[in-house]
């Protein structure tokens, strides 16, 4: 197989890439891959760390409304697009797979030229620019959530890590929160905002922390890049673990009996296929993506939903010690998560490039 792979730029189209090109090379070992991204994305870092080549070309953002960015574009894309007609030549790919970020148009123009076939996968609910385009051209249009508004949409859920795939959180739970530093025996409130943090979740979350802890509480507050330092100012009592951030979700699945999180699709698809409560809290900029990647696990009562503004110390004191404090709530919403979870996605999405190629 001589696949091109083209995404990059956030944690939410990387991970789902490589874990796309760790399960064709499973299924064989001589596969061809390349990935296609920037030079200076999270994929600059992440694609070779994992052995992959990356093919850079210059990034070809597309605005979403009308700016002065519209006159620049012609010629930067046009030189994205000669980049990426050349990575395919290079590696003779017979499919171009894209996951969405500024690669992905450049990458769906110059195999459409090269008479290449293409595989879209889209994350979100509410798909991108550049995944709509590919979408009407593709042989294969793959989608992590269900009822993504695509032509000819596959639901083949997100492609996970094995780490989290495989993941048993029963059996894994005293040895994640001993790993942590914390103990198995009691309840763990895990609150994340991603690599670079979420200053509403911070701030509300050490705000409730002195009545969760007084009540038993423990807290793993991963509180995104150069932000530990004002939350680590504040804590003034034990079984409150601070980092900025955690490479090993996995443990924090495991160790955690609720999470409260931003509802990027990554970590909306990672907490469905493991089954475990949530508070979901969506980032309230763009192009309201995130509540959407949400409401799946909300209908099923798998998770709650709080709209950024309203996340305040006030509704979470209302409301986080309340689910800790009844034994059946917590463990009933990981179940009916699990219900909707994908474990088998990156299986799922092979199959379909394997179908692409024919």
């Amino acid at each position: 197989m001589r696949a091109l792979l083209a995404g990059g730029g956030t944690a939410g189209h990387v991970n789902p890439l490589l874990a796309t090109a760790g399960e064709l090379q499973r299924r064989d070992p001589s596969a061809q891959l390349a990935v296609l991204g920037t030079a200076a994305g999270l994929e600059s870092r992440l694609v070779p760390a994992a052995g992959l080549d990356l093919i850079t070309i210059p990034k070809a953002r597309l605005p979403r409304r009308p700016s002065a960015e519209w006159f620049s574009l012609p010629g930067g894309l046009a030189k994205a697009v000669r980049g990426a007609r050349h990575a395919i030549e290079q590696i003779d790919a017979e499919v171009v797979v894209g996951f969405g970020g500024y690669v992905a148009m450049p990458a769906y123009l110059a195999a459409r030229r090269a008479g290449v076939p293409i595989v879209v996968h889209e994350a979100n609910f509410r798909p991108g620019l550049a995944n709509r385009f590919g979408a009407r051209h593709a042989a294969v249009v793959a989608v992590a959530l269900p009822g993504t508004p695509l032509p000819r949409a596959r639901l083949t859920g997100l492609p996970l890590r094995p780490a989290i795939a495989t993941l048993d959180r029963a059996a894994q739970r005293r040895p994640a929160a001993e790993a942590l530093g914390l103990d198995p025996e009691r309840p763990i409130l895990v609150a994340t905002g991603g690599s670079l943090g979420a200053r509403r979740i911070n701030q509300t979350v050490l705000a409730t922390a002195p009545q969760l802890l007084a009540d038993g509480v423990q807290i793993l507050h991963l509180t995104g890049a150069d932000k530990a330092g004002e939350v680590r100012d504040g804590i003034v009592h034990g079984g409150y673990v601070v980092r900025e951030y955690l490479d090993d979700m996995a443990l924090a699945y495991a160790a955690g009996d609720l999470l409260v999180a931003r509802a990027g699709a990554g970590t909306v698809c990672e907490i469905a296929a493991v089954g475990v409560a949530s508070v979901l809290v969506p980032l309230p900029i763009g192009n309201g993506e995130q509540a959407l990647n949400a409401r799946g696990l909300v209908e099923v009562g798998g998770a709650i939903a709080v709209p950024d503004a309203q996340f305040t110390p006030e509704w979470a004191a209302g409301h986080l010690p309340g689910l800790f404090a009844d034994p059946t709530r917590l463990p009933t919403m990981a179940s009916l998560a699990s219900k909707v979870g994908i474990r088998d996605g990156a299986a799922r999405l092979a199959d379909s490039i394997a179908e692409a190629i024919g």
